[in-house]
C-alpha cells in the first residue's frame, strides 16, 4: 500500500511542478497585462501558490521514516497558508472588479472546499487516522481541476484584455 501512495505523490508532485513552470512562463510573457489588472495578478498568484503547495505537500509526503503525525503537522501549516492566500486573492480580485471572467461564488466556494479538505486531511493525520491520505488525494485531484481551469481563465482574461 505504501508504494501506491509513493507513486501517487510522485505523479502529482511532478505534474504540479511542471504546471507551475508553465504558469510562470505564461506570466513572464504577459507580465504587463497581469501587473496592471488586479484580477489577473491575484489569479496568477493563486495558480502558482496552488501548484506550489501541491508540489510541496507531495515532497513532504515522500520524506522517508516520517511519522504520519509529523506529516500532518507539516501539511497543516502548508495548507493553512495556501488557503489564506487563495481566499485573500479571490476576495481582492472580486472587490477590484477589473475582470469578471470566472470570478463567481461557486468557484470561490469550490476552491475553498478543496483547500479545506487538505486542512482536514492534515488534522486527520495528526490525530493518527490514515484516512487523511485518502481525503488529501481526493482534495488534490479536485484542486488540480480548479487550478487548471483557473489558469485557463487567466489566459482567456489576458487574451480578452489584449483584444481591447
Amino acid at each position: 500500500m505504501l508504494a501506491q501512495w509513493i507513486n501517487f505523490f510522485v505523479m502529482v508532485g511532478g505534474g504540479a511542478a511542471a504546471l507551475a513552470g508553465l504558469i510562470f512562463v505564461a506570466m513572464s510573457i504577459n507580465h504587463e497585462i497581469i501587473i496592471q489588472n488586479t484580477t489577473h495578478k491575484n489569479r496568477a498568484i493563486n495558480m502558482l501558490t496552488g501548484f506550489s503547495a501541491i508540489f510541496m505537500a507531495s515532497s513532504l509526503a515522500l520524506i522517508g521514516n516520517q511519522y504520519p503525525e509529523a506529516l500532518g503537522f507539516e501539511w497543516l501549516v502548508l495548507w493553512l497558508i495556501a488557503t489564506i492566500i487563495f481566499i485573500r486573492g479571490y476576495v481582492i480580485a472580486i472587490k477590484a472588479g477589473m475582470s469578471s471572467i470566472g470570478l463567481k461564488m461557486p468557484r470561490l466556494a469550490g476552491g475553498t472546499l478543496c483547500y479545506l479538505a487538505e486542512v482536514v486531511s492534515a488534522i486527520f493525520l495528526i490525530l493518527g487516522f490514515s484516512s487523511g491520505l485518502y481525503i488529501a488525494a481526493i482534495g488534490i485531484i479536485v484542486l488540480f481541476a480548479f487550478l487548471i481551469s483557473g489558469a485557463w481563465l487567466l489566459m482567456i482574461g489576458i487574451y480578452y484584455d489584449r483584444s481591447k
